[in-house]
């Protein structure tokens, strides 16, 4: 297939990883961190680590929009469907992270819509999630895109519908977008729950942050950056995080190629000395990115002062919310929500390997009680989290093979 095989073949592969070897200074080591969940599958789909030096270690970041999205937001979304009866509109891998049991939960014995709770005193104490609460009754529904949010609030106009908007920068235009068409249709049951995200903040807050490694002393020697994301920002952001914390970041395609070729670059800014922003990605990605879209966002949304990212705890000016020109279209506002902050569970370590501080297989619940089928957290629901990832592509590894006779 034209423009795809061409980034997976293996002797172009074989060269590139030969010319990462012979880029390898002796004694010296190399940690690069994958921001993108995209690349992190790509790493473990076409076992890029394979083809690395030892010297050469890839790190898993914060990966997508589902993996940081913190429980407290899906508790906000599970209570307006459960409790307060509106259509709740989200995409699929948000419908299977888990919640807390504190969200809706059974009142008495009354489900929260009406009618007797079936074992009422076990779903007390279960972790629920939207597919848990559409179980449950409320009317929970997966949509492919923002426009069919607003096409579910056109066809219920008798009923309140909330998009459970998430996503990084990419998936921020078409929300931005749908906000303006109901404001210029009149859409008053429509309305979004606000969750997009900011790549650069988080960025630099994972290299400032003292809970991490401490100020200065981050183990990381440069980041593999986003893709979908830098079409839209372009990369022109990136550079006052490179410049100020003096770490080199070099914008990738998702194709083993572009992976590969963006450590190479890596590995050569490390060796010279620099601490520059580099795009490999050229076929997609320019200095501006799209400003069309970035002129959207910018007219329906503001930056919030602060927003909690799973595993990174709170981030400033990281997230955006409504400005207050669209207010009515505002979900924490129509319906007055709070937000508060609930803690993972105990056992799982998404938080630390959202942070990069410990890889997936060091997790206690990883490949046993934890799995795509059954996910306790966030980094194993979404093809793109880290844990999936690694249980699809790696948890063999280091299984010694054994041949019958």
């Amino acid at each position: 297939m034209k423009y795809v095989d061409e980034f997976r073949d293996g002797e172009r592969a074989r060269l590139v990883a030969a010319r990462i070897a012979a880029e390898v200074q002796p004694g010296r080591r190399y940690a690069f961190m994958e921001f993108c969940g995209g690349h992190t599958h790509a790493i473990a789909r076409y076992g890029i680590t394979d083809w690395l030096p030892q010297a050469v270690r890839m790190i898993h970041g914060p990966g997508c929009p589902v993996c940081v999205l913190p429980i407290g937001r899906i508790d906000q979304a599970i209570h307006l469907g459960l409790e307060r009866g509106a259509i709740v509109c989200t995409y699929g891998d948000t419908m299977r992270v888990p919640a807390s049991p504190a969200a809706g939960p059974p009142q008495g014995g009354q489900h929260p819509l009406g009618g007797r709770e079936p074992q009422a005193s076990r779903g007390a104490h279960e972790a629920l999630s939207l597919t848990k609460a559409k179980a449950r009754g409320a009317d929970i529904r997966m949509v492919y895109s923002a426009a069919d949010a607003l096409r579910v609030a056109r066809e219920n106009p008798q009923r309140e519908v909330v998009f459970f908007a998430i996503g990084f920068e990419t998936t921020t235009p078409p929300t931005a977008l749908v906000i303006r068409q109901a404001a210029e249709q009149g859409l008053g049951n429509f309305s979004v729950l606000c969750c997009h995200v900011l790549t650069p903040s988080a960025l630099m807050h994972m290299l400032e942050s003292a809970s991490t490694h401490g100020p200065g002393a981050v183990p990381i020697d440069g980041f593999v950056g986003p893709a979908h994301v830098s079409i839209v920002i372009g990369a022109r952001p990136y550079v006052p995080v490179a410049e100020r914390y003096g770490k080199p970041i070099v914008i990738a395609g998702f194709e083993p190629l572009d992976v590969m070729q963006a450590i190479w670059m890596l590995v050569r800014q490390v060796n010279e000395g620099r601490a520059e922003v580099e795009n490999q990605y050229v076929r997609a990605v320019t200095a501006e990115g799209n400003r069309t879209a970035q002129a959207l966002v910018a007219e329906v949304f503001e930056r919030r002062e602060c927003f909690e990212w799973r595993g990174l705890g709170e981030v400033p000016h990281s997230a955006l919310k409504i400005r207050p020109a669209y207010a009515a279209f505002d979900a924490e506002r129509r319906f007055g929500l709070g937000y508060r902050g609930v803690p993972d569970h105990k056992q799982c370590e998404c938080g630390a390997i959202l942070r990069g501080v410990k890889r997936p297989d060091e997790c206690k619940l990883f490949g046993t009680v934890c799995t795509p089928e059954n996910p306790m957290g966030s980094c194993m629901v979404s093809s793109e989290g880290a844990c999936a990832a690694h249980y699809s592509y790696g948890r063999f590894r280091g299984v010694p093979v054994v041949a019958a006779a």
